[in-house]
Formats: structure tokens, C-alpha cells, sequence
């Protein structure tokens, strides 16, 4: 690291620290790990005494440097929170004492979030052994940079200060984004609620095709002459997700019977049951399989959307959670949803439903994609703030 600050070996202003206790059978011990990547240390499951491998277990306290030897490399290292005192961690998760007015442990909070320190662990593990473990010693040689402790103190506030601004913007803008998608869904509910008390529900299979997928047993088979097909992995909820795609060798009578056409609304028997998307020919010749329910409506009836819609509705007024019976995995039967009461109006009133749902949907897929966005410009500000704090910028 290249900074204002005096660099100085980890080992000048730590030591290292334990805190042995022989587990005992039938007495419950707290578990520490630590994250990758600058997450730090958090409780894992409890552990019975006379059920861990290890002989010796190592109690950590507030304040303590914690590293796992194997993954310090890639920024498993961290500080115990007061939270997490009087846990345990094994021989493979080392600890350190800051000392008392070198070393601010906040100061090594922040610093263990940095690619800089991430990458002196990486360094510092390779050729100690087959497994590219760091030893405690060769921890210790890392170079810190090192203010005044009153000065590490400053600059933590100030870290702090921006590091709660920035988590504020992303709060607001998750908060955005959730509040977009609730009057979308509440919209959608005063609709159908409005028509249900003006229209009788028809059955789905008076105005649309039902058909369930079949479930082939021959293995896939990429190359030419094979033909792509949907799983329930590829149906998200009102989009398909085409990042990954099978193949397989379908016979001429299984094509034309499984195949799918533009305005065919395809609905997750299982899983996530009613979750739904229409499939607009994104993969011409392309069909479906088992867990898929296939409707294809009679457009002198029903729009295709205008039913993903009420399918929508349907969802979230909890109406499948019933699928559920004492002796079968949940799921959505042909029978179930062929007989799902859709209320009907003109065309016309379809039409119009669908322009104003899609229209809000639109909007915010829009303000989802500017979070995505900003999210991405939000991640990059902390390292930008660290990168300044530890060479002497803030």
C-alpha cells in the first residue's frame, strides 16, 4: 500500500492471543467462521463439546483479529464484534490482540475490507503449504499503515459516517423499488377485485388449453436435429430466462404435441407454484417439459395478458397455496387450474387492463434497472472511500 501513513508490521502493534478450553461433552459451544472477501466473522451452528473433531477450541473476545489460515487469502480475516464475544473458533481460526494505544481495532475492521490486505494474505500464504494456508507468523509480517491512535480514530468516525450514507442511499433505493412493485400489485388488486363484483368467473378450461409437459427420460443430446425446450428453472415471474437452455432429441409426434407459439403462458406446477411468463417465440421450434403447465388461450375470448395478469392475481392473493395435501409434495394439478374461475370482461376492457398493468410494470422495470445501476455505482464508493482513508485522504 502506498500511503502517507508509516508502514508497520502487523506483528509491532498485535500479538497473538488464546484462550484454550478442552470441550466437554454436553456442554454447547458458540461457533465463529469468517466470510470471504472483507465480510468478517459470524456465528455458525452451535457445536455439542463431545461432538467436535477438534481437542482444543480457542474463546475469542471483542476486539480480537481473526483470520482463517486457508481462506485469509482471499479476505477471510476480520475483527470480533461485541456480539460475537465468548464464542469459539478452532486451531484453524488464529487470533490477535491489538495493543492498547498502537492499535485501534476499528482501524482493522475497515483495513481487512481492503483488495491491499486481501492481497499481502495471498502473498504471505503461498509455498507455507500444499494448501496455501498462512501461519500466524507470516500473518503478522503483513504491513499496515500506521497513524497516531487518535488519528485512526478520526478517520474511523469519518469512514463510519460515509459508510452509513452510503447504506442509507441503498436502503432508500431498495425502498423505492419495493414501494414501485407494491402499487403494482395493489393496482392489479383493485382491478380483479373490482371485476369480480360485476362478473361471474368462467373456468380456464372454457376459455384456454391446459396441458401439462411430459417429462422425457432420454438424456440430452446437443447438436444438430435437437430441439430446445423450457424447464421450470426458466420460467421467472412475467419474464423467461433464456441464460441457460437445454437441448434434446424430441420425435416429430413430441414436438408437435409439446411445442410452444407466441402468446402461450407457460405456469410452474411445482416450486413456486403459479409462478408464470408468456412466451413470445424469443426460440422458434422451441417446446417444454414436466412441471410446466402450457395454456393457450382462445383469443375470441381471453388476451394472453390480460390472463398472465390474472394469473398474477391469483398468486398473490395466496390462491394455490391450497394445492398442498397430507400426502404429496405441493403443486398445481391440470385439474386445479383448468378449473380456476377467471372473470371475463369485453375484449376491449382486457385490452385497456393490459396497456395500464403493463404501462406501471414498465415503469418499473425502469427503476429497477436505474437501482441496478446505481447499486453497481454505490459498491464501488466504499473502496473509493477506504482507498483515501489509508492513504491519508480523509
Amino acid at each position: 500500500m502506498n500511503n502517507d501513513f508509516p508502514l508497520v508490521p502487523l506483528g509491532e502493534v498485535a500479538s497473538p492471543v488464546q484462550r484454550p478450553e478442552t470441550p466437554i461433552l454436553g456442554k454447547t459451544y458458540r461457533q465463529i467462521g469468517v466470510r470471504l472477501w472483507g465480510e468478517g466473522p459470524y456465528e455458525r451452528e452451535p457445536v455439542d463439546g463431545g461432538q467436535t473433531k477438534y481437542k482444543t477450541l480457542s474463546r475469542v473476545e471483542s476486539g480480537d483479529i481473526i483470520m482463517n489460515k486457508i481462506w485469509a487469502r482471499n479476505g477471510s480475516v476480520g475483527v470480533v464484534s461485541k456480539s460475537l464475544a465468548g464464542s469459539y473458533g478452532s486451531n484453524e481460526f488464529p487470533t490477535f490482540t491489538p495493543f492498547k494505544g498502537k492499535l485501534d481495532s476499528r482501524w482493522v475492521h475497515w483495513l481487512t475490507k481492503t483488495k491491499g490486505f486481501w492481497a499481502q494474505c495471498d502473498e504471505k500464504s503461498r509455498g507455507t503449504s500444499g494448501k496455501n494456508r498462512i501461519r500466524p507468523e507470516r500473518f503478522l509480517e503483513i504491513e499496515i499503515p500506521l497513524p497516531l491512535i487518535s488519528e485512526q480514530r478520526r478517520i474511523v468516525a469519518r469512514i463510519e459516517e460515509l459508510a452509513a450514507r452510503i447504506e442509507e442511499a441503498r436502503g432508500l433505493r431498495r425502498q423505492t423499488v419495493e414501494e414501485a412493485v407494491a402499487f403494482v400489485k395493489s393496482a392489479r388488486h383493485q382491478i380483479f377485485e373490482t371485476l369480480r363484483e360485476q362478473v361471474e368467473p368462467v373456468p380456464l378450461e372454457q376459455l384456454a388449453e391446459a396441458q401439462l409437459g411430459k417429462m422425457l427420460s432420454r438424456k440430452a443430446k446437443l447438436g444438430i436435429g435437437s430441439t430446445p425446450y423450457l424447464r421450470n428453472a426458466n420460467i421467472q415471474w412475467g419474464r423467461v430466462d433464456l441464460s441457460s437452455v437445454s437441448d434434446m432429441d424430441f420425435s416429430p409426434t413430441e414436438k408437435q404435441k409439446f411445442a410452444l407459439t407466441s402468446g402461450d403462458i407457460l405456469v410452474c406446477e411445482g416450486g413456486d407454484i403459479g409462478k408464470c411468463a408468456i412466451w413470445n417465440n424469443e426460440i422458434p421450434g422451441c417446446c417444454y417439459q414436466k412441471a410446466l403447465h402450457r395454456v393457450r388461450v382462445d383469443s375470441s375470448q381471453l388476451i394472453s395478458r390480460f390472463l398472465l395478469h390474472h394469473l398474477f392475481w391469483a398468486s398473490e392473493q395466496g390462491h394455490w397455496i391450497d394445492m398442498k395435501t397430507q400426502t404429496t409434495i405441493a403443486h398445481l394439478t391440470g385439474v386445479k387450474l383448468k378449473s380456476y374461475g377467471v372473470l371475463v370482461p369485453t375484449l376491449d376492457e382486457q385490452q385497456a387492463t393490459v396497456s395500464y398493468l403493463d404501462d406501471l410494470q414498465a415503469r418499473v422495470d425502469s427503476l429497477k434497472q436505474l437501482q441496478t445501476e446505481t447499486a453497481a455505482e454505490l459498491d464501488a464508493l466504499l473502496p473509493s472511500v477506504l482507498d483515501r482513508a489509508f492513504k491519508g485522504g480523509l
